[in-house]
């Protein structure tokens, strides 16, 4: 009835339509697995994609070939670009979306993706044969083979919902839960453990008092995450609306904690610390009267509105009974309560740089799996686990993502590394090289990357150098057009930075924080008419390296100094308990992870500089 097949994903959420996608266009055989064809890529949680760092990641996925950008610009109706008084490091593109227009056009892509087949049926187990990975088991007893698995359950692996005093199982509101494969795991030696997350009510966007809330526009010009031709800017965009929560709302909620699941210990999991629920903030931050409350649309002609930052367990008559209380919402009409879900994780420092397990050849593990949190998160490991199962099958060099590549290769190589005990979300300031990992320029660092392997396409490759060659043409010409004092000192008093006496260059005016392209363009007529030659981004592009000139070149060179010790290879059976020297925490560490190079094993929590020093001198010899 089946092939053997190269790559099963099973699950087909966030990550698992990134990896059968990827899988799919590298030339693999691939089988989608879902037990409901009708929820391919849900939003479960809110109806939006990107934000800060997450929204660099969106862009980081599409520069590689993969499809959450696309998707997400033809569901998209609002586009901000976050942070934008900040550096260029900080700006994050965010984009609310239409929940069901989302969901439709991934289905569609994956239907017209060759090489991707679907089977909607729960997995109930894995076909293991000396401790390599053969194949899957369906719930009415099918064996399904293949050469190599990758697992994306999300929240569904024995996943618990509940909403105050009542509990029952499910992967998401209405869904099943997946049993069977966590129990084999085990048994094979996996470690496992619980997290928990949630979600907030739902409201009758009918039934609002819009006039008592703050107005959120999208971006005046949006912007859009895909680099590629295949999508456009937004024409038209839907309306936000912030509110806030009150003391009453707080009292009200209050009255209900005896019932919470979260104070009266019937969650254990731990949920996410970036992310929590109303009643979490409220006893967290008692000293405060209020929280922000953001009211966004599902979608373009939905009535639903998503009550994003009122995230909760409680029961549904204390959920109902506090939301009336905010302004706005004296009549609020609830289409569903808010919940929360345990579920099964898997530490990830059981796994690969490829998230291929460590335990288990050809089995890999992408999303909350994995300890994560974020749609974006899921989708990025997604994408890399796709990529490496069908090159691991095709007995080709895996790919990794060094943690100066890409936000990408920060989230894994943190995952792998530091583990999580808590969901994990990506920010800004978890990498250090941010200033290179910038949201303008993904294309720039990794579509070459991404057209080795086969992913990203001629076109993409071919957009990505012409933007290359103009923006370092217009750098050039920058530095060569000379400004002379009559001619423009007019123009930098307006704009508040000192005159000059003498020539100065286009370029070496562009360092001054107050003076910008835009600024240039007012100077003089000529300068106007060049500068209008070039497309947005390659302006953008241009403007931003000669600003941050100096700290790129800083951080470029505090790269390199550090990929001698990314480029020095351990070798994955090296015997760590051979080493006496080495400190019992550093050799306990160094045995679980398994670090593929030195720079890997520096960033080990417990391995210290003395370890490092050892096992130089040990793999010297």
């Amino acid at each position: 009835m089946f092939p053997i097949y190269d790559v099963i994903v099973v699950g087909a959420g966030h990550a698992g339509c990134e990896a059968a996608h990827a899988a799919a266009q590298m030339g693999s055989k691939v089988l989608l697995c879902t037990m409901n064809m009708n929820t391919i890529a849900q939003m479960s949680c809110n109806p939006a994609m990107g934000g800060v760092a997450k929204g660099q990641i969106v862009r980081e996925i599409d520069a590689l070939g993969g499809m959450s950008g696309i998707i997400s610009d033809k569901s998209m109706i609002q586009f901000r670009m976050l942070n934008r008084s900040k550096g260029p490091a900080m700006w994050s593109p965010r984009s609310q979306n239409d929940r069901m227009k989302f969901a439709e056009e991934w289905r569609l892509a994956l239907e017209q993706t060759p090489n991707v087949d679907f089977w909607q049926e729960m997995i109930t187990g894995l076909i293991v044969k000396n401790g390599e990975l053969k194949g899957v088991r369906t719930s009415i007893g099918l064996e399904i083979q293949a050469k190599s698995v990758v697992l994306t359950n999300g929240t569904f692996l024995n996943g618990l919902i509940h909403i105050g005093e009542k509990q029952f199982g499910g992967g998401r509101t209405g869904e099943a839960a997946a049993r069977g494969i966590t129990e084999q795991l085990v048994e094979l030696g996996f470690e496992s453990g619980r997290m928990k997350t949630g979600t907030p009510p739902r409201v009758d966007g009918r039934s609002l008092d819009y006039s008592k809330m703050e107005v959120q526009h999208g971006d005046e010009n949006p912007e859009k995450f895909s680099y590629s031709d295949s999508t456009t800017t937004l024409k038209e965009q839907r309306t936000c609306w912030i509110t806030y929560t009150n003391k009453d709302v707080h009292s009200s909620l209050e009255e209900g904690f005896d019932r919470s699941p979260m104070f009266n210990g019937r969650i254990q999991g731990l949920g996410p610390r970036y992310c929590p629920s109303i009643e979490d903030k409220i006893n967290r931050f008692a000293e405060r009267d209020r929280h922000q409350i953001f009211v966004e649309p599902e979608g373009w002609n939905t009535v639903e509105m998503y009550i994003n930052g009122f995230s909760t367990s409680l029961p549904e008559d204390v959920q109902f009974k506090a939301l009336r209380k905010i302004a706005g919402f004296e009549n609020a009409k609830m289409f569903r309560p808010g919940y929360a879900i345990e579920y099964d994780f898997f530490p990830p420092t059981q796994l690969k740089l490829t998230l291929e397990t460590q335990l288990i050849e050809n089995l890999y593990f992408a999303g909350q799996i994995n300890g994560t949190t974020g749609y974006e998160e899921a989708a990025s490991q997604g994408l890399v686990a796709g990529i490496n199962a069908s090159l691991k099958v095709k007995e080709k060099d895996p790919f990794l993502l060094r943690r100066s590549d890409a936000y990408i290769g920060v989230l894994i190589d943190d995952l792998i590394n530091k583990g999580t005990e808590e969901p994990y979300r990506m920010f800004t300031s978890r990498a250090e090289f941010r200033l290179l990992l910038r949201q303008d320029n993904a294309d720039l660092r990794l579509t070459q990357k991404g057209h080795d392997i086969g992913l990203a396409s001629d076109e993409r490759l071919a957009k990505m150098n012409q933007k290359k060659e103009e923006t370092a043409k217009l750098i050039n010409d920058l530095k060569q057009k000379k400004f002379t004092p009559e001619s423009i000192n007019s123009g930098l008093a307006a704009s508040g930075t000192a005159e000059i006496s003498e020539k100065i260059s286009a370029e070496k005016l562009l360092k001054r924080p107050q003076i910008g392209l835009q600024n240039l363009k007012t100077f003089n007529l000529e300068i106007e008419a060049y500068l209008s030659k070039y497309r947005t981004e390659v302006l953008e592009q241009a403007e931003i390296q000669i600003k941050y000139d100096s700290y790129i070149e800083k951080e470029q060179q505090m790269v390199d100094k550090l990929s001698g010790m990314e480029n020095f290879k351990i070798p994955l059976k090296f015997d760590y308990t051979g080493i006496p020297a080495l400190s019992s925490e550093g050799k306990q560490k160094l045995n679980k992870i398994r670090p593929e190079t030195m720079g890997q094993a520096s960033r080990i929590s417990g391995v210290t500089p003395a370890d490092l020093s050892i096992i130089t001198v040990y793999l010297g010899r």
